[in-house]
């Protein structure tokens, strides 16, 4: 064995050993008495980890030439995989790696890609994934993922940790336009250039735009037909080389996947339907050793039962720096132009959480760029800049337009026969949006064009290269359009046109249903199934149909697409009929907000506007009609009142807050206070915190009428609730069994920071509760239980969880008659304590005693910053031992004595401590009967104290002070 077949094997064994192989070699290894036992244990573990791999095959040639013999009578002798990889695969890798590298290195511009390189670990689809339309998705959550653990592409298909493997079965989600086929282009020219994931010797990425083009395949086939190259297909479905197998786009596949009456089949010779065969393949009965990685928008990627998904992870959107260097990126000749169109898409909150999308984001900035670029050439044409959607895609279209006219010469034959064309393209284009869209149909071939009379020749266009994205493969060329978004509206402007000469349901494309007449009926029929239909998939289609009612929209498409001034005569009725449908029953859901977009559409924002001036006064008490109501849901989406904080004190109800739920969601700051809720309403609200939807960090049910079986509601959401940073239950009568619910809930919750239950009646035995949670939580900072009636024994439990809790920062136990023996149990536990920053010990009956048990836990304790000890019982006596603590003490920067009994001997003891004191800065003494000579001896205090920035006095100590000083 030579040393080039050495380094050869070297190589191969790297990039292609699969782990059961690994073991093999290493057992024989080991029964050769050429590996110890702990370098076989080591080599064991580390088999999936391709570095690690090289050092265990450097460990292997290090043995000589012994070693090298022996391991060429193994591979001999068992006729074994690496003999194969050499002699047949590599070959077939080698033109397997130069045609990917071709083909998938076009284009592919890697400095622009950095957003793909880290996905989002999820667990799972959420309700509003499998439900709603993409753009649906971006409004409700704002544009912004839950806070996910992230995965970089290199790690992708590898173990998450020694003791997992690798998965079998990883699916990718993402919105339409976010970079899903991108991805998949980037990851296979990466691998390809033998840069990440050398474990896998064979990638085979498929398109589902390509499987829609067979009826039947066998798994070999599909190998074979679409990397002809790969002589010998039965190495990867034998599982003798490690296979990844991407199969990007499920949500362009023309057969949906039913794996509940899959056809096993076993044989990867047998051809069988396309569908039939994907899903074999999927559950393993088919290729069972090679990985499988599908991208699909969320909604499709349903069809998989999720217990056969190993992994799933989702495309970020981008980042506010992200999207600028894209802006950049699109206007690269004007930057001044970018940081206009940026400055509009921020302006806008919807539009905003649009643009995180990629896709959206260069049809937004494209429209907005050219009404910059001509509003001042033609000001008579534009009335302000693009905002609604329907407006957005009208510039984008006279954009493309616009593109079309001749410029020289400028006779009106040609512009004529200019605008006729593109009528007729955009006629056919909107035809096959349409029915496409009904049979969700996202892609088309050459037979769907000719199907819909579109010739093929008037694709060339430069109207069409703006509209259609075509691919062209050996076997056949696909169509699509270059977003979503964009065949709704091309959807919506063939239904706009048509319907205004339709005799018949145009939504039954054979034209047998009963007979519809004038523009209205269709707009109310469109209207009507958009509300009707499970998947929403029509909601963006109504919408745009809505937005060509408008009076800017028709200004700007007028001669070109749409006759001038006809909107006339449908939008006031069209607008009665669009706000009568938010009188029903389903008003205040996810539909009625739809139904409000489509009136912003149609720009009649007159209920929105009032339900917006209410939100601002805090007055919308009495006011949340179901009309009304809608609004404020579709506000609770787009409004910037609700970017810092969504106030909704005092004015809900059960049902209305039963029907904002699913608004609720994705509000971060959310106030529901002084509502009179009872636990049936926590019982709502514990599920609105128990879904995987759930955005709210900061929730706040103060002054409400919530008892322990609300407490318990809310306290099982917590057990799985992710979002939830800060609960504020003030106020309430959870008593000591809710908070027992409560802090059991602590125990397994690690996401809660704050938790404020002042006034709710815990007890002594509800603080017993909490202080146990604290010896396990590890995340909760703040903790309020002012006026709860705790006592000195409640005091003490908490004092004894604080010697080893050590995340807790704020700490509020003032009104709860704590006293000298609670305090001094208090002291004890901040001598070990360095961590909590501020305690509120308020009105607690606390004493001189008390206080020279705390003042000397001072002496030593690192952590206190902030120290309340307002209207107690510190007599003349503490005064000293105050003083003797601020002299020692050098991290206590707030002290609050007021309105206690310190007299002026308390006072001039504090004065002369203040002397040496070089921390505090802030000083109450207020209220305590101190005079014109503890004034005298604070005044001496701060001529050598500079870091006091602030000292608290009342009005008749401060004449005092005057006094004094005018001496």
């Amino acid at each position: 064995m030579d040393e080039a077949w050495i380094n050869r094997y070297h190589k191969q064994l790297v990039r292609s050993i699969s782990p059961q192989f690994l073991e093999e070699i290493i057992c024989y290894l080991r029964q050769l008495d050429l590996l110890t036992a702990e370098e076989a244990e080591w080599a064991q573990e580390a088999r999936s980890l391709p570095e690690q791999v090289r050092a265990v095959v450097d460990l292997l040639a290090g043995k000589g030439s012994f070693a090298s013999q022996s391991l060429q009578t193994f591979i001999e002798t068992t006729n074994s995989q690496l003999y194969l990889y050499i002699t047949v695969y590599e070959p077939m890798v080698q033109k397997h790696l130069e045609n990917l590298q071709s083909y998938y290195g076009n284009g592919l511009e890697i400095g622009s890609l950095q957003r793909l390189t880290n996905l989002l670990l999820v667990e799972g689809l959420t309700d509003i994934q499998q439900k709603e339309h993409d753009i649906l998705q971006i409004e409700a959550t704002k544009g912004l993922q839950n806070v996910s653990k992230s995965i970089p592409l290199e790690k992708l298909f590898l173990p998450l940790s020694k003791v997992s493997i690798p998965p079998r079965i990883s699916v990718t989600i993402g919105v339409a336009g976010i970079g899903k086929s991108t991805l998949v282009k980037l990851f296979v020219y990466t691998w390809a250039k033998g840069e990440i994931n050398r474990d896998i010797i064979f990638v085979l990425p498929l398109t589902f735009r390509e499987l829609n083009t067979y009826e039947k395949l066998s798994a070999e086939k599909l190998i074979c037909s679409a990397f002809p190259h790969i002589t010998e297909p039965n190495c990867i479905s034998a599982g003798a080389a490690r296979t990844l197998l991407i199969l990007d786009g499920l949500d362009e596949f023309k057969t949906p996947l039913d794996f509940s009456n899959t056809v096993v089949c076993t044989d990867p010779k047998k051809e069988i339907q396309v569908d039939n065969l994907i899903t074999n393949i999927i559950r393993g009965n088919l290729l069972r050793e090679a990985s499988v990685w599908v991208t699909s928008r969320p909604a499709a990627a349903s069809q998989i039962p999720g217990g056969l998904v190993d992994r799933m992870t989702e495309i970020r959107g981008f980042a506010a720096a992200e999207m600028k260097d894209f802006l950049d990126q699109m206007f690269l000749d004007n930057k001044d132009l970018s940081g206009q169109v940026l400055h509009h898409i921020s302006a806008n909150r919807s539009l905003h959480a649009m643009c995180t999308v990629p896709g959206f984001c260069w049809i937004c900035g494209s429209s907005i760029g050219y009404y910059l670029k001509h509003s001042t050439d033609q000001p008579q044409e534009t009335t302000g800049v693009p905002k609604t959607l329907s407006e957005i895609y009208s510039y984008y279209f006279k954009m493309a337009l616009s593109s079309d006219w001749p410029e020289k010469p400028r006779e009106t034959l040609r512009i004529e026969q200019a605008v006729n064309n593109s009528r007729k393209i955009v006629g056919s284009l909107g035809r096959l949006a349409f029915y496409g869209l009904l049979k969700k149909r996202y892609v088309f071939y050459e037979q769907d064009m000719k199907a819909y009379g579109i010739d093929l020749s008037l694709l060339q266009t430069s109207l069409c290269s703006q509209l259609l994205l075509k691919e062209e493969m050996q076997s056949f060329t696909a169509y699509c359009f270059s977003h979503l978004t964009l065949q709704e509206f091309l959807a919506a402007i063939y239904y706009y046109t048509a319907a205004k000469r339709a005799i018949f349901d145009l939504f039954t494309e054979s034209g047998m249903s009963w007979p519809k007449l004038g523009f209205l009926n269709h707009f109310k029929n469109a209207v009507q199934r958009s509300l009707q239909a499970e998947d929403r998939q029509l909601d963006i289609f109504v919408r745009f149909l809505s937005g060509l009612l408008s009076p800017q929209v028709n200004k700007l498409l007028a001669g070109w697409l749409l006759v001038k001034d006809e909107h006339n005569s449908f939008r006031s009725q069209a607008v009665g009929f669009l706000q009568g449908c938010l009188n029903t029953d389903y008003a205040i859901s996810s539909r009625a907000v739809n139904t409000m977009h489509c009136l912003h559409e149609i720009q009649h924002t007159e209920v929105a506007k009032m339900v917006e001036e209410a939100m601002k006064n805090e007055s919308l008490a009495g006011m949340l009609t179901p009309v009304n109501c809608s609004a404020l849901a579709y506000l609770l989406q787009v409004s910037d009142i609700c970017t810092e904080e969504t106030n909704l004190s005092n004015c809900l109800t059960y049902n209305i807050c039963k029907s904002l739920l699913s608004q609720l969601l994705f509000c971060h700051n959310l106030r529901l206070d002084n509502n009179r809720f009872k636990d049936n309403v926590m019982e709502l609200l514990g599920s609105m915190l128990s879904v995987k939807d759930c955005h709210i960090q900061k929730l706040s049910l103060a002054e409400n009428q919530i008892s322990n079986k609300g407490a318990k509601a809310l306290a099982r959401s917590l057990l799985v609730n992710r979002s939830l940073t800060a609960l504020d239950l003030r106020n309430n009568s959870i008593g000591p069994t809710g908070a027992r619910a409560l802090a059991d809930a602590l125990k397994q919750n690690q996401v809660l920071l704050s938790l404020n239950l002042q006034h709710n009646t815990i007890k002594e035995e509800g603080a017993t509760f909490l202080a146990e949670a604290l010896l396990t939580n590890h995340r909760l900072t703040t903790l309020h239980l002012q006026k709860n009636a705790i006592g000195a024994h409640g005091a003490k439990r908490i004092a004894e969880a604080l010697k080893q809790n050590c995340s807790l920062k704020e700490l509020i136990l003032s009104s709860n008659s704590v006293g000298d023996d609670g305090l001094v149990a208090l002291a004890e536990a901040l001598k070990v304590n360095h961590s909590l920053q501020s305690l509120d010990l308020q009105s607690n009956s606390i004493s001189s005693a008390g206080v020279t048990a705390l003042t000397a836990a001072l002496c030593s304790n690192k952590g206190l910053i902030n120290l309340n000890l307002r209207e107690n019982s510190i007599s003349k006596e503490g005064g000293p031992a105050i003083a003797h603590a601020l002299r020692t003490n050098s991290t206590l920067r707030k002290l609050d004595l007021a309105a206690n009994l310190l007299y002026d001997e308390g006072g001039k003891a504090i004065a002369l401590g203040m002397k040496e004191n070089r921390a505090l800065k802030s000083l109450h003494l207020q209220w305590n009967f101190i005079q014109a000579k503890a004034a005298a001896a604070l005044a001496q205090a701060l001529q050598s104290n500079s870091s006091l920035a602030s000292l608290e006095r009342t009005p008749l100590e401060m004449r005092e002070w005057s006094l004094f000083l005018l001496r």
